[in-house]
């Protein structure tokens, strides 16, 4: 045993001997059997759980420290359901309008929350009073109609094994039983609502919250087994996880006690070691004991005290209970819990009825004694003993002085449950002594008949029945057989001098509208002292921020995962998402991905730096070639100008200025026309140009070719060669840039991709062969006319243009072979930018390499313009 186990029996004695006890000589001694009655004409049992046996009756009787051991086993707080009882009778005996020819008497029996104890008083109410003999019942007076059973679920279902034999109507309160044999369901009645309704409210609270990691506590039993394999995988669909699964010992005194708290303590080591700071507890109206036990255990296996930062919730089946060696023990471990309870009032008169009792007025009451005892910590003595020094129970002690933790005031929702179930079975014998009272009979024919009701009877009555209980609330049953009727949300709040307060913060209405079935105040809910007044988070990690996504831990609960940020081009615009959204696209995400911003309209404006700067040098240089026409056409008389074709000169000046101004249809906002026009016109354009130098470079080496006697090449040499390879070069061009606007034209588009924050109006080029096929063409003729231009470089003139040339095709391919990286590695109006710079540097190579040689004789160095000086050979 451990422990834990043993100091508390160790300590038991000495918590005792600190209490003034009564001295005498004759005390009585505490019965094993508690019991409770009253005669009538009728009588209603109840089989109640009231105390603890920690022996069987003999070693009890035996034991030296008998007193002790009872004082530890009974529950006060269960004293109250009795009394309820008890009340609900004296009410409807005084009320003339409910049961006129008929008293209602009662047995209450003590079951010990032992099923052989439910079996035992099952078979004493089919025995005659005091005499138990099984089957065998010879008093006609105790005739038992219905048998009301509780609080845990226990009751219900063993003494229905019994009492179903004999189609007796049975109640229960609490918690209910699952009864899989039909044949015994079939008698039962439930005075709590369907637990349906009480798993959605818990649900809807933990989402409320977003306590979706939480640790779940049941009783190993048929009502637990169920909760767990049924509604817990619902749970898990609506996002919520489980930490730990653990069931909870069960609670029995009688034997194995060290293996009980065995279980405890690894439960206990569970919950603290968690993270989850919820924890759903589905037990019974004992379960509290367990609560109560968490922070002592701690002290005696030097645990970390975690508990008091758990937020509990407690199903309705649990109720505030303890055992009175936890009488004096703080209760701050249920300070801000939350349980789904019973819908209960507060019913008149019940209170000063508790005030009223007086354990030494009450007959019949086997349990007032007992109680007064364990909660006054007194003891009765008899009177015939001697004269007594110490504390001894006078009858006079009043319970409203009790704290709370010891015994309350305030009707609860089980006693609130047994109460509608006394009045449920008033209720039901109306109708059914009416329907024998109207019969024409004499008056003794009718006593005796009310006397000979059985039980069998009741459930015509009971199938139907709806009234209004003494608070004008409704009482009536579904199906199932279940209460119609909701729950109560209580946040419990203590405080230091052990009582409680039991504040109501929501409410659940099965009977309500769709939207207003789950309600709940948030500001009226005190949470654990450590969270003040903000509701602690439960998750298994912390959630995911804008503009994040989650990602599953593998091997861990879908509750656990990793966040990552949104992948390019989507975001989250939510907390804890798992997944992104991808933005429209005419928009993009900003740089935290958690909304979209539409994306701007981008094209190669002219308004903008990049466009005017580009327009700039191709007006400077259309302007430029303008000038060295007008030069030349001014000195077109001069040896310069003649040399090697003038008119092949004028034709490529005028090709070089348009290939200037071409880049103008580049700049803009592309429309159709300018998209049809813009490369075609450029690519037609620089090939006449390059056709031009190609004649001239070949005109140059078939001249000095043809100076050789006897060459055969002279009547090659002249203007029909050179306007021949210009008209057959420009041609093709032509004609590739033909079949390029008939089969796949260029158009105006839109690219919506290329860049994250802008939409690039552009010109899609339709074909990409046929604009790779025109500038493969250009740069066909520009290869040959170069390698022409090597062959010529070293002819020995003083100004041998074939030099020229090669310097100029040289840095044309070397533009244009850099233009097919950098267009494919640019994007948006880049492309065009890069495209317009490659048309103005390649002309300018052009420009400068052949035109500005020749200006400069004309303008700086006339004397060079002579005919004799530029024949002369080297």
């Amino acid at each position: 045993m451990p422990l834990f186990v043993f100091l508390i029996f160790l300590l038991l004695p000495e918590i005792v001997s600190n209490i003034p006890v009564a001295t005498c000589n004759i005390c009585y001694p505490l019965p094993i059997r508690h019991q409770y009655y009253q005669p009538g004409d009728l009588i209603i049992a109840g089989i109640i759980s009231q105390a603890y046996i920690f022996s069987d009756p003999v070693t009890f009787n035996q034991h030296p420290s008998h007193n002790l051991l009872d004082e530890i086993g009974f529950v006060t707080q269960i004293y109250q359901h009795i009394l309820a009882f008890v009340f609900a009778i004296m009410e409807i005996n005084e009320n003339p309008q409910i049961l006129p020819n008929i008293s209602l008497g009662f047995h209450i029996y003590n079951s010990h929350f032992l099923q052989s104890g439910t079996l035992l008083a099952s078979l004493e109410l089919l025995s005659t009073w005091n005499n138990f003999i099984p089957n065998y019942k010879c008093d006609i007076k105790d005739n038992t109609m219905a048998v009301i059973g509780g609080p845990d679920s226990d009751v219900g279902l063993f003494m229905a094994t019994i009492l179903s034999i004999y189609k007796i109507p049975q109640l229960t309160y609490g918690s209910g039983p699952v009864i899989n044999d039909q044949s015994q369901n079939v008698f039962s009645l439930r005075m709590f609502p369907g637990r349906k309704h009480q798993y959605l409210g818990i649900l809807q609270l933990l989402l409320l919250f977003r306590w979706t990691w939480i640790g779940v506590i049941f009783i190993d039993d048929d009502n637990g087994l169920r909760f767990v394999h049924t509604i817990l995988p619902k749970f898990s669909k609506k996002g919520i996880c489980f930490d730990f699964i653990k069931t909870l010992p069960t609670l029995y005194f009688p034997s194995d006690v060290g293996e009980m708290v065995d279980g405890w303590i690894k439960t206990y080591k569970v919950i603290s070691n968690s993270t989850a700071n919820v924890v759903l507890i589905h037990g019974e109206i004992h379960t509290m004991i367990f609560l109560r036990m968490f922070p002592h255990v701690s002290e005696f296996e030097n645990i970390p005290i975690k508990t008091k930062s758990k937020v509990w919730i407690m199903t309705a089946q649990m109720e505030f209970t303890s055992v009175p060696f936890l009488k004096n023990l703080e209760v701050n471990v249920i300070h801000g819990a939350l349980l789904v309870a019973f819908h209960s009032a507060d019913v008149m008169g019940f209170q000063t009825f508790l005030k009223r009792r007086n354990p030494n007025a009450e007959n019949g009451d086997g349990f007032i004694k007992d109680f007064w005892q364990q909660v006054f910590n007194c003891h009765f003595c008899s009177p015939r003993g001697p004269k007594i020094v110490g504390d001894v129970c006078t009858g006079e002690e009043k319970v409203e002085t009790l704290p709370r933790s010891v015994f309350e005031t305030t009707m609860t929702s089980h006693s609130y449950s047994l109460y509608n179930a006394v009045y449920t079975l008033a209720h039901a014998l109306q109708p059914m002594d009416s329907s024998q009272l109207n019969s024409r009979m004499t008056a003794e024919i009718k006593r005796r008949n009310s006397i000979r009701k059985e039980p069998w009877q009741l459930h015509h009555y009971l199938r139907s029945l709806s009234f209004n209980n003494s608070l004008e609330e409704r009482i009536s049953f579904d199906e199932n057989r279940e209460l119609k009727a909701g729950f109560d949300i209580i946040n419990w709040v203590t405080f230091p001098n052990q009582t409680f307060l039991r504040v109501k913060v929501g409410n659940i209405d099965p009977l309500a509208p769709k939207d207003k079935v789950f309600s709940i105040s948030l500001d009226a809910i005190v949470w654990p002292r450590p969270y003040h007044k903000e509701p602690p988070s439960s998750l298994c990690n912390d959630f995911c921020h804008l503009g994040h996504r989650r990602i599953k831990k593998e091997g861990n609960p879908f509750c656990c995962y990793d966040c990552f940020p949104c992948p390019a081009r989507m975001i989250s615009s939510q907390m804890d998402m798992d997944s992104c959204t991808p933005c429209p696209e005419d928009h993009y995400p900003n740089k935290e991905q958690d909304h979209c911003i539409p994306k701007d309209i981008s094209f190669l404006r002219y308004g903008e730096p990049l466009g005017i700067s580009l327009t700039i040098l191709s007006l400077f240089f259309s302007c430029t070639m303008g000038q060295i026409f007008w030069i030349f056409l001014k000195y077109r008389q001069t040896p310069i100008v003649k040399a090697n074709n003038r008119n092949l000169t004028y034709t490529l000046i005028i090709s070089l200025l348009l290939s200037f101004l071409s880049p103008l249809l580049f700049v803009g906002q592309p429309e159709q026309v300018r998209c049809l026009l813009r490369q075609t016109t450029f690519g037609i354009i620089f090939s006449v140009a390059i056709s031009c130098i190609l004649a001239k470079t070949l005109i140059v080496v078939l001249a000095f070719m043809a100076t050789k006697p006897g060459s055969r090449i002279r009547k090659w040499v002249g203007k029909p060669l050179a306007q021949s390879i210009i008209f057959s070069c420009s041609l093709t061009q032509i004609t590739i840039c033909a079949v390029w606007l008939a089969t796949f034209p260029p158009f105006p588009d839109v690219d919506m991709y290329s860049l994250t924050e802008e939409i690039v109006l552009e010109c899609n080029e339709g074909s990409t062969i046929m604009f790779c096929c025109m500038l493969g063409f250009m740069g066909f003729l520009a290869m040959i006319s170069f390698t022409m231009a090597c062959l010529g470089r070293k002819l020995p003139d003083n100004f041998n243009e074939a030099k020229f040339i090669t310097f100029s095709m040289m840095v044309f391919c070397s533009v244009w072979l850099s233009f097919v990286p950098a267009y494919l590695s640019t994007k948006g109006k880049y492309v065009v930018a890069v495209e317009v710079f490659s048309i103005l540097a390649s002309g300018a190579g052009l420009l400068g390499c052949i035109f500005s040689p020749k200006c400069y004789i004309i303008l700086i160095r006339p004397e060079l313009n002579d005919r004799k000086y530029l024949m002369r050979r080297k």
